[in-house]
């Protein structure tokens, strides 16, 4: 059975070396990625207005198990990307971060390592509910993309038991695609994302 992952990242930094790291992925047997869109159906998506834009990206997560993060310089800021995580969350997919900042783009050139967007979103606990958290300039917030409840039988790991944000990068792995020859190694990366969540 094919592996159906979604590939987040920053599209106008990131979009050479995140194409090169998917077409790794795919030449392998039984995988197929169903969440690997150009920059120019993003951007089309972007201009009509933000509710299509989610709905863009909602539907490119259904049917999908794991959601990989293509980290590079800026990625952990990104509104969609953490919109991405969110809903991956939301689902039940398994995430995963993979830094491609040692990937050269297509003038040549690595960039600079970026945090891990895992680390700038968590949960928290508040009044016997669960909700996302993310950080903004150094303090956690409520995510404003996605305000309700999350059903604590929806996670695949531990619910928080306080209003301590518990950050998503510690339940879920993160690799380096260039310095863990991620050429090879990206396949068996998804797979452990998905078994980590059930999936």
């Amino acid at each position: 059975m094919a592996r159906k992952t979604f590939f987040s990242f920053h599209y106008a930094a990131d979009v050479w070396r995140a194409w090169n790291v998917r077409n790794s992925w795919v030449a392998k047997p039984d995988h197929v990625d169903v969440g690997f869109f150009d920059s120019s159906v993003f951007e089309a998506a972007r201009r009509v207005n933000e509710d299509s834009l989610k709905t863009f990206l909602r539907k490119g997560l259904e049917n999908t198990s794991v959601t990989c993060l293509l980290t590079g310089t800026d990625t952990w800021q990104r509104r969609w990307v953490r919109y991405e995580i969110a809903r991956s969350i939301i689902k039940g997919n398994g995430l995963l971060t993979v830094y491609i900042d040692g990937v050269k783009n297509r003038d040549g050139y690595t960039s600079k390592r970026g945090h891990d967007p895992l680390a700038q979103m968590g949960l928290y606990r508040a009044n016997g509910s669960i909700y996302l958290a993310e950080l903004k300039s150094g303090n956690w917030v409520r995510y404003s993309d996605y305000g309700l409840a999350i059903p604590e039988s929806d996670l695949w790991f531990a619910a928080p038991k306080t209003n301590n944000v518990v950050q998503l990068s510690n339940h879920c792995m993160a690799y380096d695609y260039a310095q863990q020859k991620g050429h090879a190694n990206i396949g068996g990366w998804i797979e452990t994302a998905a078994g980590l969540a059930g999936r």
